[in-house]
């Protein structure tokens, strides 16, 4: 009679593809790619594009196009979106540069959710806890639509911030999506038309802009110190139900 030989290699091999699968496996790679991201801004300096314009080879809807696709990333990064929406103003003008920079929002906030959705949820989601942590985790996944379009029409709330918390939620991709393009024109348009009229800033164009911006500032802090009294006074914990 033969023996069987136990399979260790492949036993081995198994066990190493699940340490490596595993949910804080992912969360360092998340991590190690968003330092990656991080210091590649750093060292390539994109707000440069200011002042030093966009290459001349690169022109017309073929501009606008990568502009956004580098916007998205960048803004994965954690570029701040005011810099990149007056850059797309100042670069293509009031309504090629909006087009530009809502692309690169969108597409910037659906990589963000992606990438902590399937590298960061399973890791980070146990650690929510505490009446502030699931009282804001309770509003982005039962009212997923309404909590980030809020999020988006009063600046407050980093967009990096916005896009991974949401990401970590349960949250679903559709609404955090139209949320995320419905509720950032408002602010995207107003620094883009005043990085567009940059150049003249006692316009009247400039100046309403500048004004919204600050308005809109403004009324987030106020609905941010509101939402957080709320979040103060809801109960910690909803009693757990027995199977």
């Amino acid at each position: 009679m033969f023996e069987t030989v136990p399979a260790r290699p492949a036993g081995l091999a198994a066990r190493c593809g699940q340490a490596l699968l595993s949910p804080w496996s992912r969360l360092s790679l998340l991590v190690l790619l968003l330092a990656a991201g991080a210091t590649c801004v750093l060292l390539f300096e994109p707000q440069q594009l200011i002042t030093q314009g966009w290459p001349p080879q690169v022109n017309g809807a073929a501009a606008v196009v990568l502009f956004a696709v580098a916007y998205g990333v960048c803004t994965v990064a954690f570029v701040p979106r005011p810099l990149l929406n007056l850059a797309a103003g100042a670069l293509f003008g009031s309504q090629l540069g909006l087009l530009g920079a809502l692309g690169g929002t969108v597409l910037g906030a659906g990589l963000a959710f992606l990438l902590g959705r399937l590298l960061g949820q399973d890791a980070l989601r146990p650690l929510v806890r505490g009446r502030w942590l699931k009282a804001a985790d309770g509003q982005l996944s039962e009212h997923a639509f309404r909590s980030m379009l809020a999020a988006r029409l009063f600046p407050g709330v980093p967009f990096w911030a916005a896009n991974y918390c949401a990401s970590i939620s349960k949250m679903s991709i559709v609404p955090f999506l139209l949320a995320t393009a419905l509720g950032s024109i408002p602010n995207t348009a107003a620094y883009v038309v005043a990085g567009a009229r940059a150049s003249t800033p006692t316009s009247p164009i400039f100046l309403i802009a500048m004004g919204f911006i600050v308005v809109t500032g403004c009324a987030g802090a106020v609905v941010a110190w509101c939402k957080r009294h709320q979040l103060g006074t809801q109960p910690s914990d909803r009693p757990e139900q027995s199977d």
